[in-house]
This record gives structure tokens, C-alpha cells and sequence, in this order.
């Protein structure tokens, strides 16, 4: 096991991730720009210092959660500079696929292992150590850092090499922004029919219609007592980062040739959702959009 690990990111969702590693008996030195997540990470056990090369100088592993491709070019520019040949570095940011590629290059000419892993979970997960990692990079990498990844998650899927776990990650999201539309919608149109939302989601739940976005992330009060319609949809997931991720997928398809004409509809529905000064409830809350919209 590596004794010695840097974790560069510690917001959301990145400061339960480090918190956890912690907690299974790692030496971890953090790193992030905000002195809010410092101060959190530090009472979770992390030893905070002064800047991201101080964080990594002697780590066996390093991990970053960053919020876009341009922060993890820039960030792993300076890392791999300053780390020593053979060190582990992980992406667990969601970023394009292109940037994720970039990345590795890095790593490569730093004489370094890489992993882009992107999670799924959202900050319950991170918090729980339950999310779902999908790895790209190479099978000594995977095999070398599977066993970091295990102490943050619950299931850890080697989707491919060097991008493919970002693919993976960027197709998973664009079902969930779909599904959800398709939920939210299908509430709306049930409320006008006369349907109770009990009603609605015992059948949806239990039919053809089940999927997560019902059964564990139902968009209206009541059903799912854990779902963020039961707090004011607070996120949870934000809608702002929702539509990061759709409008990844759409990049990517028009990059692959590929057509996805429902995940653009998705990406135009939260586009329009957040341009309204939504983008930080929860993407579940697209339903109030929809109800208003005529």
C-alpha cells in the first residue's frame, strides 16, 4: 500500500475523497485554493499545505478533483515537474476526453503512471465512500491504483486506456440528464392528468419506467424521502454541473460523428434552466422549469 499520498482538489467532493483515505490509514498532504475546504480538510485529518508541487514532492500517489479540463492541464504541468518518476497520478476530475488524453501525455514524459477516473455518486458517495469509479489508462496503472480507488468507492470498472474512463463517464451522464428530463417531464404531465405523485411513482417505480431517477432520485416531495426535492432541491448534484457534463457529451459526440439528439435536448433544457439562476439547485429541480414553461 502507498504510504504517502497528495490530494489536489478538496471541495465537495474532493475533501470527503481525501477524508476517506485518511481514514483508511494513508499520509495524505492536500492542496486547494480555497481556505474553507483547507480548514475542512485539515479537521478530516488531511496535513494542508502551502501549494500543489509542496503537496506531491513525496507522494507514491497522486489524485486530483479539479472542476475542468484547463485546471488539470494546468495543474499536472506543474506536478509532473516536481514528482518522481514511477508516481501514480489520478484524475478524478470530469473533464473532455481530449484533455484527459493531454494528461497522460504528461505523465508519460514525466515518467509516470495515470489513471483518469472520473466518479459517480455525488458528494453522498464521496462522503459514504460508495462511488462508482470508471478508469481509463493502462493495465499497470489500474492494478497499481485499484486498490487507492477501493478506499473512496464501491465499484472500480477499468473501462479502457488513456480517455476511456472520461468516455464512460461522459456517456453515464448524458443518460442521467435525459432520464431525469423524461422523470420531471412525465411528473408534470401526471399532475395535470389528476395523478397523485404517490401514484405515479408506485407504478414508474416498480414497471417499465424505473430508473434511478425515480426510484432514488424521485423530483417531487414525498416519494424518496432522501431525494433533494424534499429539501428545496438543494443539491445533491447541481444543475450548473449537469449541464457541464451534457454539454461534454455533446462536444465529444460532434468530435466522434455520433448523433444525440435527446442528450442535445437535455443540454438545451438545462441550459435554459440555469440561465435562469438555477444552476445551483439540484438538476432535479429542472421539474419547476418545466412546470412553468409553456
Amino acid at each position: 500500500m502507498a504510504s504517502n499520498l497528495a490530494f489536489i482538489g478538496l471541495g465537495n467532493m474532493g475533501g470527503p475523497m481525501a477524508a476517506n483515505l485518511v481514514k483508511a490509514g494513508y499520509g495524505v498532504k492536500g492542496f486547494d485554493l480555497s481556505p474553507e475546504s483547507c480548514e475542512a480538510a485539515t479537521a478530516n485529518g488531511v496535513t494542508v499545505v502551502a501549494g500543489a508541487v509542496d503537496a506531491v514532492k513525496d507522494a507514491d500517489v497522486v489524485v486530483t478533483m479539479l472542476p475542468a479540463g484547463k485546471h488539470v492541464i494546468s495543474v499536472w504541468k506543474e506536478i509532473t515537474a516536481a514528482v518522481q518518476p514511477g508516481t501514480l497520478l489520478i484524475d478524478c476530475s470530469t473533464i473532455d476526453v481530449d484533455s484527459a488524453r493531454q494528461a497522460h501525455v504528461l505523465a508519460k514524459e514525466a515518467s509516470c503512471l495515470s489513471l483518469d477516473a472520473p466518479v459517480s455518486g455525488g458528494t453522498g458517495g464521496a462522503a459514504a465512500g460508495t462511488l462508482t469509479f470508471m478508469v481509463g489508462g493502462a493495465a499497470e496503472a489500474f492494478a497499481r491504483g485499484e486498490a487507492v480507488l477501493q478506499k473512496m468507492g464501491k465499484k472500480i470498472v477499468h473501462c479502457g486506456d488513456a480517455g476511456a474512463g472520461q468516455a464512460a463517464k461522459i456517456c453515464n451522464n448524458m443518460i442521467l440528464g435525459i432520464t431525469m428530463a423524461g422523470v420531471c417531464e412525465a411528473f408534470v404531465l401526471g399532475e395535470k392528468l389528476g395523478l397523485s405523485h404517490q401514484a405515479l411513482f408506485d407504478v414508474a417505480s416498480t414497471s417499465s419506467g424505473q430508473c434511478w431517477s425515480i426510484n432514488t432520485y424521485c423530483p417531487v416531495p414525498g416519494p424518496v424521502p432522501t431525494s433533494p426535492a424534499n429539501n428545496g432541491y438543494k443539491p445533491g448534484f447541481a444543475a450548473a454541473l449537469m449541464l457541464k457534463d451534457l454539454k461534454l457529451s455533446q462536444e465529444a459526440a460532434g468530435a466522434a460523428g455520433a448523433t444525440t439528439e435527446m442528450g442535445a435536448h437535455a443540454a438545451d433544457l438545462y441550459e435554459r434552466f440555469s440561465a435562469l439562476g438555477h444552476g445551483g439547485d439540484d438538476f432535479s429541480g429542472l421539474i419547476n422549469f418545466l412546470r412553468e414553461k409553456r
